[in-house]
């Protein structure tokens, strides 16, 4: 009879406890760290990239995304430099995702453009997200870029034909710089999402045909030189912008 009541007891104990599975611990539910943080230097501004990331620490999806914290360190000479210094990095930009303001999306990546860098002096930037209850992931990927100086502005100019828009340009040598080529962009009337790089690879040549257009559509094009210094690759200033529009065959006799 004796045991028979503790039979009961323990099953009773073992009913009111339930199954219970391993415990999660908080910062699991933390956005995931940011991978793919970069920095190019177009002219004399830095663009800071990444992707939003799509989950949290536990790898289930990531909803309650409320903006990223960027943070810049200068960096300092070999025996001087200190990256885990409590003062290296400083905030530079808080990006809030429900208003974004100068900060531009490209797909699931956003572009955040800084200027006022010293030429010459090295710097790196890490990315830090938030979710709307105040938690933030762990620290992004370095990102790291020396700023130097960009080639000068090429002068552009166009003529329209019946088959596309031929495209010439003159431009100076970059001081300090070994010309790689030019990116040549195009945008299709004044919507600035049209905006493409015309050309994958910068090319070589001083002129370029575009041929892949739409009757009746206006275009308008601008031309920026590629350049390698101080063993970075490097886009220049913007040329002037010029526009046009295939012409009917009969204008072309």
């Amino acid at each position: 009879m004796k045991i028979r009541y503790l039979v009961v007891i323990v099953f009773l104990l073992l009913a009111a406890c339930g199954k219970k599975g391993p415990l999660v611990p908080p910062e699991s539910f933390v956005p995931a760290p940011i991978t793919t943080l970069s920095v190019e230097q177009k002219e004399n501004r830095f663009f800071v990239s990444w992707e939003a990331p799509g989950s949290d620490e536990g790898g289930r999806p990531l909803k309650e995304l409320a903006g990223f914290r960027v943070f810049r360190r200068e960096v300092l000479p070999p025996g001087e430099d200190c990256e885990e210094c409590p003062t290296a990095y400083r905030l530079v930009k808080t990006v809030d995702l429900e208003y974004l303001k100068d900060v531009r999306v490209f797909g699931n990546r956003y572009v955040f453009a800084e200027g006022d860098l010293d030429s010459g002096r090295a710097y790196q930037y890490k990315v830090i997200s938030f979710q709307k209850d105040g938690s933030e992931s762990s620290a992004s990927n370095r990102a790291r870029r020396t700023m130097v100086a960009a080639p000068p502005a090429p002068r552009l100019k166009g003529v329209s034909t019946a088959t596309g828009i031929v495209l010439e340009w003159e431009s100076a040598q970059p001081a300090g710089a070994a010309s790689i080529g030019f990116n040549l962009y195009r945008r299709r009337g004044d919507d600035v999402r049209t905006l493409v790089l015309v050309t994958p690879e910068p090319v070589r040549e001083r002129r370029y045909e575009d041929q892949r257009l739409d009757r009746g559509a206006t275009y308008f094009y601008s031309v920026r030189e590629v350049a390698e210094a101080g063993g970075q690759v490097v886009e220049g200033a913007v040329s002037n912008e010029v526009s046009g529009a295939l012409t009917s065959p009969a204008e072309d006799r």
